[in-house]
Formats: structure tokens, C-alpha cells, sequence
């Protein structure tokens, strides 16, 4: 199976949610704006899309929303990652029918202990091995506690499916080693802003970014700053944008995005229980960030 390009940058958009139901017109009101800005495509059911709140029943629509939303030119990626290998295989399948480019497969991570690297190959293989689409690996140990090393992902690099990873450590030095271990059409992503500049300079091909929801043009444009060359610019643009992007992901949290998300003109809304919103002391903290950054007057 041929891999697939995902060179550009890609917001893990959150799940919009109305008195506990999602929110499908608001939903299509985001799309519409993130289409505009330039962003490859769109993350749906990433961390940031609360999936490990939502049902099997309610990913799939979902997904498929997602899908017939986003306009024809943007991909769509959507994380199909569970705890078991059957349930994976049968979301990703399922993805794969409503038309997205690629499934984001984290590691399962309930049985750590047992997730050795010989575990975790015989895993995301079998992923690979019965999807229809390519997958992409996701590293976040903040969630999962399992840190995927550069030789395992080095090997899993070589599967003719899996076509590349999302690593959201922030860790350049370990991107530096996946890049010196993975074949040469292994798209690297950066899951985490703050590292866009030195991760693009390391070779990854784009990030799958939180700050993407709130100020996609500036991610798109650090992004391209780079492809030209011009590193001055994209250094400066860059550390501008690192105390917007430690609050909507470090210290705020998915409530402080869609906080974000409200403040500048998208519906964030509430996230969904036992996650609380963010607090009245909590937005004029996020709000004072975003007029520091200049995304607020």
C-alpha cells in the first residue's frame, strides 16, 4: 500500500459539546473557519477530541460527520487507537469506509506493565496489517506512560502501512532519533507547538498541533517560514506562540483550548464530564495570554 503525504499542519480538533450531546452545527461552523487558514487537514478523535469519552457508537458518527464536513482538499485523519486489537481493527475499518486518509493509533496502554516492545510491535503490525488505510503511530506517554523508542519505531517504519508518527513528548533529541532511524518516506509529526520550529528543522514533515485550533494561520505560517528558509522569522514567530500553546495544552488543559476556542471566535464550549470548564480565574488567565501573543486585542 502506497504511504501518504502529510507534509502541511493539522489541528487535533475538539469534540463540541452542547448539555453533554455534540454539537454538529457548531461542529461544521469550526470546519468551516479551519478550512480557510491553509491547515493540510483535520485530527478527529485526538486527545484533544476527548475520544476516550466518547462511545463506539458515538466515534463513528463522528468520524463520518467529520468527514462529509471537511472540504475534499484537506485530509482527515482520525484516531482509531483502543485497548484491544479487535475493537482497533474494527474502528479503523470502519474510518476507512467514511472516507479518512489515515488512522492515528496510540498505544494501549491499560496493561503497561505487559506493553514491552515486543507487545507493541505484534500490536500496531496487526493494526497495519488489516487496515485499509495507512496508520500512523501515536506517541503521548503524558497519557498513555509508555514512551515508544527510536529502534522500535525505527522497525515499524519499514511496515509497507504504517506511515509515520505522531510523537507529542515535545522532545526534539527523540525526534532527532526517530529521524535517524526511519526509512526515508516515514512522515515524522510533532505533536506539540512549542517544538514546531526545531522539529521542522530536524526533518518532520508537519505538525499535528492543539494551538492549530486557535491560531492556525501562525502554525501554517511557522510551517512555511521554514520551507523557505527563513528561519529569523519563524524563531521569532515561534517564541511568540510558546506561552499560548503551554496554556491550551500543559497548563490548561482541553478546557483551557476550548476556553481558547471561545475566545477567538470558534465554539469550544464545555468539555464533557467528570472534565470540569475551565474557571472564571482560570479564562482571564488564558484570555491575558492570548492578548500577550497579539491573537486578542
Amino acid at each position: 500500500m502506497s504511504k501518504i503525504d502529510l507534509q502541511g499542519i493539522f489541528p487535533p480538533i475538539p469534540t463540541p459539546f452542547i448539555n453533554g450531546h455534540i454539537a454538529y452545527d457548531e461542529l461544521a461552523a469550526n470546519i468551516e473557519k479551519w478550512s480557510k487558514t491553509g491547515l493540510k487537514g483535520l485530527v478527529a478523535m485526538g486527545s484533544n477530541g476527548e475520544y476516550v469519552y466518547l462511545s463506539a457508537e458515538e466515534k463513528r458518527e463522528f468520524v463520518a460527520k467529520v468527514v462529509k464536513m471537511t472540504p475534499d482538499s484537506m485530509q482527515v485523519i482520525a484516531g482509531t487507537g483502543c485497548e484491544s486489537t479487535k475493537e482497533t481493527i474494527e474502528l479503523t475499518r470502519d474510518c476507512a469506509d467514511f472516507g479518512v486518509h489515515a488512522a492515528l493509533v496510540v498505544s494501549p496502554h491499560y496493561y503497561g506493565g505487559r506493553m514491552n516492545e515486543t507487545a507493541l510491535q505484534a500490536y500496531f503490525t496487526t493494526v497495519a496489517d488489516h487496515s485499509p488505510i495507512p496508520i500512523l503511530l501515536y506517541n503521548v506517554p503524558k497519557f498513555t506512560h509508555i514512551n515508544m523508542t527510536s529502534g522500535l519505531v525505527g522497525q515499524l517504519s519499514r511496515h509497507p502501512n504504517i506511515a509515520g508518527i505522531k510523537d507529542s513528548t515535545g522532545n526534539v533529541i527523540q525526534l532527532g532519533e526517530y529521524a535517524n532511524c526511519v526509512t526515508a518516506d516515514f512522515n515524522l509529526l510533532v505533536g506539540t507547538a512549542g517544538a514546531l520550529f526545531g522539529a521542522l528543522a530536524l526533518g518532520c514533515v508537519g505538525g499535528v498541533l492543539a494551538l492549530a485550533n486557535v491560531a492556525p494561520q501562525i502554525c501554517v505560517q511557522i510551517y512555511q517560514l521554514v520551507q523557505d528558509g527563513k528561519f529569523e522569522e519563524a524563531k521569532r514567530l515561534q517564541l511568540k506562540m510558546i506561552p499560548v500553546n503551554q496554556a491550551v495544552t500543559a497548563i490548561y488543559g482541553v478546557p483551557g483550548l476550548k476556553a481558547a476556542m471561545d475566545m477567538l471566535g470558534y465554539f469550544g464550549g464545555d468539555p464533557r464530564p467528570p472534565l470540569l470548564p475551565s474557571s472564571e480565574k482560570e479564562k482571564s488567565e488564558i484570555r491575558e495570554i492570548l492578548i500577550e501573543a497579539e491573537l486578542l486585542t
